[in-house]
């Protein structure tokens, strides 16, 4: 209801009579939550002690209060603060009236009877919760109004309320949650905890094995909380590299993977990791002119997918408000470790408005790192390069920079680690620093927050769609039999290739010899 101030100037003068619209009521005739007594003994303290506003700043702002008089003396004191003069009774209303807000304000008289009325601001980080959880609460009521009026509305589309609902409700709990700063005897006790962790694992990794034995050495594995971008140029094999390390850890470790194909149909996509784990054509798959041999080779191994820790979500154009509400669900319901997207640029972030495409990536971006973040699990998101690779020349020219990360720069900021797939035999480059490309692939990690940046090459095989490390070649194991993780046949001093080492050639053995990789092969 509204309520009237009439404040008196030093003179005695009657002032201007302001009407202030202060809801009491909601539509039910129930009284809005509200701590009012609190916001005055709040503010008194403020004006009487120095210390008081920086023992409740992190969790007050002028909204918060439900008085729009304290509302702006709020804000008065915040100025105040950040132009480090003080603040009492004198200069809160000398900046007030220099703001022309003085008597918006309730006056000179309100603003001493909150310093009169405060005896101890002992208990005044206990008071700023409560006015600010009343907030909240005021908050909710908003929001429950408009999902009701959004439910009545027929030409309302019930799914992108769904979405907007879920949006609006994670960003009220986020503002919530918020983190005070931490001594730090805690901290030093959790890093030495998974130090001793680590130290008892079998494979010496701080995260999550990736399946590839130069990669790991150099990421230490993926690890919880890192964003992780994999770019390339089209026929590339990024998904296949993906579906290659999800076989690796899914089928092979055991570890939970979810993945969302923007691009393939789950079907589409399964066939692919069909033909990665049985070695048979995806051209056969989809004909399905097997012989009798590869017809026995896929009753054997397919079975190896059966009941493994995947979770394929393949819906179309995502949006990144849905793919938090999966991906949470997907965590806690079923412990998935990792996150795959294929790809970045098809995710969409409908319900809000943005200037331009570049605007609605970065969104996106910084969403799913804050969502990594918070579920603590690395989320990997191919993305796409733009056409500048295609236009520059020479082995070093076609090598992909950060700079050719597609519609967002957002994207490289926001990512703790930046990877780029590279084949020059798609280039009709088939050597490179005198090392045969044919059938082979660079892994080049372009940014690395945590680590060396570093290039790792691979072999790949177009028509397993299947990535490997570069000394996993032998023979492939008995149909029916397990099927291992495979090993490098070199030795642990084998390190990872930088940018300008020169390279010896291997020979060129085929995939699926028969005889192994002796000891004396130059390592890569």
């Amino acid at each position: 209801m509204p309520t009237t101030n009439q404040n008196t100037s030093r003179k005695g003068r009657q002032t201007k009579q302001k009407v202030v619209e202060v809801p009491q009521m909601d539509a039910y005739g129930r009284k809005q939550p509200q701590q009012l007594d609190f916001e005055a003994a709040v503010l008194g303290a403020m004006l009487v002690e120095q210390d008081a506003y920086e023992r409740v700043s992190n969790l007050l702002t002028p909204d918060v209060f439900y008085d729009h008089r304290n509302q702006i003396i709020y804000k008065a004191i915040q100025a105040l603060q950040m132009n480090q003069r003080p603040v009492d009774i004198i200069t809160v209303p000398q900046y007030l009236e220099s703001q022309g807000e003085l008597e918006e304000a309730g006056g000179v008289m309100y603003i001493a009877q909150l310093s009169q009325n405060v005896i101890t601001s002992a208990h005044i980080e206990y008071q700023a919760q409560i006015i600010q959880q009343k907030f909240q609460a005021r908050r909710l009521i908003t929001f429950s109004s408009r999902v009701l009026a959004g439910a009545f509305d027929p030409t309302q589309d019930v799914a992108d309320l769904m979405q907007q609902t879920e949006h609006e409700l994670y960003d009220i709990a986020k503002e919530t949650q918020r983190t005070s700063y931490t001594q730090i005897n805690p901290v030093v006790e959790e890093a030495m905890a998974k130090i001793k962790e680590n130290m008892g694992r079998a494979d010496g990794l701080s995260g999550l094995n990736t399946g590839f034995e130069k990669l790991n050495r150099i990421t230490n594995g993926w690890q919880n909380s890192d964003l992780i971008i994999i770019a390339a140029r089209p026929a590339m094999g990024k998904t296949a590299f993906i579906l290659s390390m999800m076989k690796r850890m899914a089928v092979d470790m055991h570890i939970p993977v979810a993945m969302f194909s923007l691009e393939m149909a789950n079907v589409q996509l399964v066939n692919r990791l069909i033909s990665n784990v049985c070695e048979i054509p995806g051209e056969k798959l989809k004909s399905g002119q097997l012989s009798q041999v590869e017809l026995s080779q896929l009753d054997a191994r397919v079975n190896l997918l059966t009941d493994v820790p995947i979770y394929i979500d393949d819906t179309p154009q995502l949006s990144i408000f849905e793919l938090r509400t999966k991906a949470r669900r997907l965590v806690r319901e079923n412990g998935v470790k990792m996150i795959l997207i294929d790809y970045l640029q098809l995710m969409n972030a409908s319900g809000m408005a943005f200037g331009s495409r570049q605007e609605e990536v970065s969104t996106i971006s910084r969403s799913l790192k804050a969502l990594a973040k918070e579920l603590n699990i690395p989320i990997v998101a191919l993305s796409q390069l733009n056409r500048g690779v295609e236009n520059r020349e020479g082995v070093e020219g076609k090598r992909p920079q950060l700079s050719d990360l597609r519609e967002s720069g957002a994207i490289e900021q926001d990512a703790d680690m930046v990877c780029f797939i590279h084949r020059p035999e798609y280039y009709k480059i088939f050597e490179v620093e005198g090392v045969d490309m044919t059938g082979k692939a660079e892994f080049i990690i372009a940014k690395h927050r945590n680590g060396a940046t570093d290039l790792i090459r691979l072999r790949f095989h177009n028509k397993y769609a299947r990535f490997e490390d570069y000394e996993d070649y032998g023979p492939a194991p008995l149909p029916g039999s397990e099927y291992p993780a495979m090993k490098s046949t070199q030795g642990d001093d084998v390190e990872s290739m930088e940018l300008n080492m020169p390279d010896v050639p291997l020979p060129d053995t085929p995939f699926g010899a028969s005889d192994p990789v002796t000891d004396n092969t130059p390592p890569f």
